[in-house]
């Protein structure tokens, strides 16, 4: 299993329950229920990729040096 599979499966979740602790509903249309869980979940992606893309390149430059 790949480190980087591994911490997907960390910081997906993560990005969620920080993502669903903001009030993001106010920017959406009443009932739209199902278009704000994707947006929480696509906008959790992204972060968790972003998250995750920079520890590996950190990883990287520490074991450069």
């Amino acid at each position: 299993m790949s480190i980087k599979l591994i911490l997907y499966c960390i910081f997906i979740p993560f990005c969620i329950w920080i993502i669903t602790s903001t009030n993001l509903d106010k920017i959406f249309k009443k009932n739209s229920i199902m278009q704000i869980h994707m947006f929480y979940l696509v906008l959790s992606l992204i972060l968790s990729y972003l998250i995750v893309n920079f520890f590996i390149d950190i990883s990287d430059t520490i074991s450069l040096l």
